[in-house]
């Protein structure tokens, strides 16, 4: 018969409970208790050693704790156990003590055999009670307790190199924060939970698993990583300028929402960001070109000025505080000659009406063009202004349906010269030509530089079923599981608004495909180098630039990513540069190397366990370990992570100064760096491919 687990405390027992607490339990050692190394426990294992685990009896079984720091105090005498006589000289004698955070509880199994640790502590020791080592059985349950225990990242060297796995669910559900220096293994630790993640769901559903993993990959590291050549992942690699087997990047310009064209052109609030809505609506809707219809012409026309009217009307312009009242007014005035000039292109009811318009307009606009006039509108003169543009419209075919704001945003093609010259027509419309020169200015720049065009495109290049297909993955990831962003080569001026469109298509596409199915499709999205990506900003800035807007996009999908099935993956070397918002949404973190003393007290701050000594460790731990802790661990573990093969790693080594130097590495392999930078100049300066995109 096997022994309880109180016949087992005598035979273990290295000390006593002194000191109970909530959150921390004082222990005296035994003087008989290991000094360096425990061989009681089924086999030899340092003891004591700061973050090791010790048991402590309760009602039906041990309270886990882990240690935090140990002591020696200077007795006069030595205090044993079961002892009184204190010699007859009394001499300096070394107590020990150490002090334990309580972490959960260990019980037996309900079937008799090994043991379950949960987290939580349902009771707390007395004073006096006997604390005892774990042995191997039980120092194992406590790491790999747990349910879905389904991937293995590494083992625990404070618990005798119990394997330590994980629960994708888990892992990938709420979100996943890795942090550290540069050097300590980040790149090597997302790799390897993607690569043993997909290993794991293929082996056990003998195929190709239905997973589905991008990647953002702002330095080049992770082509070598997932080669397209590897039969397991089956990676999808898209790059600026695409090798063999290779796709080509493409983000076509009108993907982009507005918010996203604003924070590119520095679009002002107050007239050019106005100009700017009406242009993006006018091409997406596909009136981009002169159709030689005047009746269509006019529709559209009409319906500019309706959307106008209610945003004035809706922003107050027409009774706020001067010049905005007059600025109104002179848009008046250049609505109602253009419609003068086109009356006599039209009969009957549609030229009554446009009759109808003009009287109003003038009505309007006669008692404000005296000498000292007062431009202020009562709301009553711009709802009825409102209600017979409404009229005019209706005659000329236009429907209610057709005047929606989230037009602005909707993913459909156009081409960039016909956003141009939108831009130019809608500025006339609204009489602020002269305040859009510059906004055209930004908008032409990214049309006709040539480092962009491979990027941005044109209509024919892509569709929207097959961008998704491409980067999100097949029906079933039949095309892989893994997508590759390389953005390495995106020109600076865009690689922000880039990276923001990828996740935003990704989280809407995720969005839709539950409003459809009413179920979700699980995808992982992976930031590296997040700290550049997710960086916190001022939110009281009017005008908000691309690294803002990238910013919010991620904040969005830390916020309701969950609810659609993504789940976020950041890696960064700053954790103390990236948005609250977004870290506060991690659940689960794998902490690194982390030396920053600014990174060390934000990471104190975030993590959800009470972790002071574990924490300690992170200036010194070594590569390829990290401390795992959060929603997808039991408890807080001390990870040294599985290893990869060279070939699986991504390309962030540390350069070999000395092997280049003296010309042979520490294997004694000749280490060659030929220069040709004739080769790099011509590579640096050749213009890329022109695109489809017409030259503004």
């Amino acid at each position: 018969m096997s022994q309880t687990p109180f016949e087992q405390v005598e035979s273990l027992r290295i000390g006593t409970v002194e000191f109970v607490s909530p959150d921390e339990v004082k222990v005296g050692l035994d003087i008989a208790a290991p000094d360096s190394v425990a061989l009681n426990t089924g086999g030899p294992r340092p003891f004591p050693r700061v973050n090791g685990y010790l048991l402590v009896p309760v009602d039906d079984g041990f309270l886990v704790g882990q240690t935090e720091w140990m002591t020696i105090e200077r007795s006069p005498f030595p205090k044993r156990r079961g002892m009184q006589d204190f010699g007859l000289v009394d001499l300096p004698y070394p107590l020990r003590r150490l002090s334990l955070n309580p972490l959960g509880t260990l019980r037996t199994a309900r079937d008799g055999n090994g043991y379950v640790f949960r987290r939580g502590a349902d009771a707390l020791p007395s004073v006096g009670a006997a604390v005892v080592l774990p042995t191997d059985l039980q120092l194992r349950s406590i790491v790999e307790s747990g349910e879905g225990r389904r991937v293995k990242i590494g083992t625990s060297p404070l618990a005798g190199d119990a394997r330590v796995f994980v629960d994708p669910n888990r892992l990938f559900g709420r979100h996943l924060a890795v942090l550290g220096n540069t050097g300590s293994g980040k790149s090597c630790s997302v790799a390897g939970l993607i690569r043993w993640s997909v290993e794991q769901a293929r082996e056990t559903c003998g195929g190709t698993p239905n997973a589905r993993f991008i990647v953002l990959d702002p330095n080049g590291e992770y082509s070598r990583a997932f080669s397209n050549n590897d039969p397991t992942i089956q990676a999808r690699i898209f790059k600026v300028n695409p090798g063999e087997g290779e796709k080509a990047l493409k983000v076509p310009l009108w993907f982009w929402n507005s918010a996203e064209w604003c924070s590119f052109t520095q679009a002002s609030a107050k007239t050019q960001r106005p100009t700017l809505m009406h242009a993006l609506r006018f091409v997406r809707d596909g009136h981009t070109t002169p159709t030689g219809d005047a009746s269509h012409e006019m529709r559209r026309f009409l319906r500019t000025l309706v959307t106008t009217i209610r945003i004035e009307q809706n922003a107050g312009s027409p009774w706020a505080a001067f010049p905005k009242p007059k600025s109104f007014f002179e848009k008046l005035e250049k609505w109602k000659i253009g419609l003068e000039d086109e009356l006599s292109s039209f009969a009957g009811d549609q030229q009554a009406r446009l009759q109808a318009l003009i009287d109003k307009l003038e009505e309007l606009c006669a008692p404000r063009r005296g000498q000292y006039p007062h431009y202020d509108f009562t709301r009553q003169e711009v709802q009825d202004l409102l209600t017979t543009t409404s009229e005019a419209y209706s005659v000329f075919g236009g429907a209610e349906a057709d005047i929606l704001p989230s037009d602005v945003d909707a993913p459909r093609p156009f081409e960039g010269a016909s956003l141009l010259r939108s831009v130019e027509a809608a500025a006339e419309m609204l009489n602020v030509s002269e305040y859009v020169e510059t906004l055209l200015v930004r908008i032409r720049s990214l049309l006709t530089d040539s480092r962009m065009k491979p990027i941005l495109g044109g209509v024919s290049d892509t569709t929207l079923d097959e961008w998704l297909t491409d980067y999100i993955g097949s029906n079933n990831a039949e095309s892989g599981c893994v997508s590759v962003i390389d953005l390495s080569l995106v020109p600076t001026e865009v690689v922000h608004v880039v990276t923001a469109v990828i996740a935003r298509m990704t989280f809407e596409a995720l969005q839709r495909y539950v409003k459809l199915n009413g179920v979700t499709l699980p995808t992982v999205l992976v930031m590296e180098e997040a700290h550049t990506f997710i960086k916190r900003y001022k939110e009281d800035l009017e005008n908000q630039d691309a690294a803002t807007i990238c910013c919010q996009v991620f904040e969005r999908i830390a916020r309701e990513g969950r609810k659609f099935g993504l789940g976020l993956v950041l890696s960064s070397q700053r954790p103390s540069e990236l948005s609250p918002t977004v870290l506060s949404q991690c659940n689960t973190f794998l902490l690194h190397r982390i030396s920053n003393d600014r990174d060390q007290d934000l990471v104190r701050r975030l993590v959800p366990d009470n972790l002071r000594g574990l924490l300690r460790e992170l200036p010194s731990l070594p590569s390829q370990t990290a401390i795992l802790l959060g929603w997808a661990s039991e408890l807080p573990v001390l990870v040294r992570m599985n290893d990869l093969p060279r070939s699986q790693q991504p390309r962030s080594d540390d350069p070999d100064f000395w092997g280049v130097w003296i010309g042979e590495d520490e294997d004694g392999q000749k280490i060659s760096r030929d220069v040709d930078w004739a080769r790099v100049a011509h590579h640096w300066q050749e213009a890329p491919e022109s695109g489809s995109e017409g030259e503004a």
